[in-house]
C-alpha cells in the first residue's frame, strides 16, 4: 500500500439526494457525519447540497440540471473534490469525472481512504489494501488516468495513483495474494486465541467515535490512540485489563462501526473483527450526548447481528453523561436498558462501577468446586491445570484432594475427576 503525503487541505462540496422514502433529518445526520468524514480525511466542506428527487439519477446520481449547477460552481470556489453521501456506480462515477473536471468520491470511497491513513501495522494495510483493490477494480478505467496526474490527496492513497500501469490481471491476482495473507494473519490469531482460551475475552464495540479508545485507556491502564476523529483505532489491541486472584481478563478495543459501512471492508477485517466473534463479554459504547444515539444502537446491533454475535453476553455502557445537557435522557435509558452503565470516559466518572459490573458477569461464569483424584490417576495432575485454576492442593493417603475454580463451560472437561 502506497501513502501520497499531501499538506493541501482540500476544499470540497458534499451532495447528496433525498428521495421520498427517506426522512429529511436523517438524511441531514447523514451530511453531517459525512462532513465529519471529510475532516477526518483532511477536507475543508465548502458547501452541503441536498437535493430532494423521486428517485436516484442513473446517470449523475443527481438530476441534470443539478449537476450542471455544481459544475459551474465548483469554479468559483475553488473546489478540489465533490463527496456523495450514496455509493457511485462506476458509471455514475464517470460521467460525473467527465463534467466536473474534479475528483468524485462516494462514502465508501472516502471510509476506504481514512483507513488507508490510519493502518499503521502489516495486518490492518493488508487489510485495508485488499478493500481497496475490491473497491477499485469495477472502476478501473482511463478515466482514473487523470486522478495520479493532475490531483492526489485525498482518495487516491493505496493502490489508486498505481491505476494507470496496472491493469485488471494484475489487480486481480494482488487480491488474491493478499487474501491468502489474510488466511494466514486468521491462522495465526486462531493459533493465539487456543493458547489464552482460559482467558475470559471483553471487548469493545460502538459506533466510531463513541469513546471506546478513550474507555480503554481508562480500563486497561493503556495508552492507545484515543482522536476525536473517525476511524481512530483500526487493530484489535488486547490488554490485561484485571489480575486479580483467580480471575484474568483480556480486553479488547476494535474499530468503531458507522452505516454505510463498506462491504469490502466487512470483508477484508474478517481477522480483526474475529475479536468480536471470540468475546466472551462485549461492552457495547454508545455516545448518548449524540441526537441520533439511537440510529447508532441500531446499526451496531445490525453489525454484531451480521456477525454473529447478536446473542453474547453484553453490557451497554452510556459515554459522555458530561455532556448531556438533558437529565431526563439518562434516567430514560436507565430504565430502559436494565443493567446499562452510564459512565464519562474523559472524566473518569464511573469506571470503577463499570468495572464491578464486568467482573460480577464474569464471576458467575465460573464455579469452584472440590474433587479428590485417587493415587492411580496421579498422573493426570497436569490434565488438571489445562481446565481449571487449582486453588488449593492436598496429598492424602488415597489420594490427592483439589479446590478448583473453572469456567461453568468446561464442567464436562473434568468429568475424569472423582468428587
Amino acid at each position: 500500500m502506497i501513502d501520497i503525503i499531501s499538506n493541501k487541505i482540500e476544499r470540497a462540496i458534499l451532495v447528496a439526494v433525498k428521495t421520498r422514502y427517506h426522512v429529511r433529518e436523517v438524511v441531514y445526520e447523514h451530511m453531517n457525519e459525512l462532513e465529519e468524514l471529510a475532516r477526518t480525511a483532511g477536507a475543508v466542506t465548502i458547501r452541503k447540497i441536498v437535493q430532494e428527487k423521486t428517485g436516484y439519477d442513473g446517470t449523475y446520481y443527481l438530476g441534470k440540471g443539478k449537476a450542471h449547477e455544481i459544475a459551474e460552481m465548483i469554479e468559483e470556489e475553488e473546489i478540489d473534490l465533490l463527496i456523495f453521501d450514496d455509493d457511485l456506480t462506476p458509471g455514475q462515477a464517470r460521467n460525473l469525472e467527465a463534467l466536473m473536471k474534479r475528483k468524485i468520491l462516494d462514502r465508501s470511497g472516502l471510509i476506504l481512504d481514512i483507513f488507508a491513513q490510519h493502518a499503521k501495522t502489516k495486518t490492518s494495510r493488508t487489510q485495508v489494501e485488499l478493500a481497496q483493490l475490491q473497491y477499485l477494480l469495477p472502476r478501473l478505467t482511463r478515466a482514473w488516468t487523470h486522478l495520479s496526474k493532475q490531483f492526489g490527496g485525498i482518495g487516491t492513497k493505496g493502490p489508486g495513483e498505481t491505476q494507470i500501469e496496472t491493469d485488471r490481471r494484475l489487480i486481480r491476482d494482488r487480491i488474491s495474494f493478499l487474501k491468502d495473507k489474510l488466511k494466514e494473519i486468521e491462522g495465526d490469531r486462531n493459533t493465539q486465541t487456543k493458547l489464552r482460551k482460559e482467558t475470559t475475552k471483553v471487548t469493545l464495540v460502538g459506533y466510531t467515535n463513541a469513546g471506546k479508545s478513550t474507555l480503554f485507556n481508562m480500563l486497561a491502564a493503556a495508552d492507545a490512540l484515543a482522536e476525536d476523529k473517525l476511524f481512530a483505532t483500526l487493530d484489535a489491541t488486547p490488554r490485561d485489563f484485571n489480575r486479580q486472584k483467580n480471575t484474568e481478563i483480556l480486553l479488547s478495543d476494535t474499530v468503531g462501526f458507522i452505516r454505510k459501512l463498506p462491504h469490502q471492508l466487512i470483508a477484508s477485517f474478517k481477522s480483526t473483527l474475529s475479536e468480536v466473534r471470540e468475546a466472551d463479554i462485549l461492552l457495547h459504547v454508545v455516545d448518548i450526548s449524540h441526537p441520533f444515539y439511537e440510529d447508532h444502537i441500531a446499526v451496531v446491533e445490525q453489525t454484531l447481528e451480521e456477525l454473529g454475535c447478536k446473542d453474547k453476553k453484553l453490557i451497554r455502557v452510556f459515554n459522555k453523561i458530561d455532556l448531556v445537557e438533558e437529565p431526563d435522557r439518562i434516567t430514560f435509558l436507565i430504565n430502559k436498558y436494565p443493567g446499562a452503565v452510564v459512565t464519562s470516559a474523559a472524566k473518569g466518572m464511573n469506571i470503577g462501577k463499570l468495572k464491578e459490573v464486568i467482573l460480577e458477569i464474569i464471576e458467575g461464569d465460573f464455579v469452584e468446586q472440590d474433587y479428590v483424584l485417587p493415587l492411580e490417576k496421579s498422573h493426570l495432575i497436569s490434565k488438571v491445570h489445562q481446565f481449571a485454576e487449582v486453588l488449593s492442593t492436598n496429598y492424602e493417603e488415597t489420594g490427592v484432594s483439589f479446590r478448583l475454580k473453572y469456567k461453568k463451560e468446561n464442567s464436562p472437561k473434568l468429568l475424569f475427576l472423582e468428587k
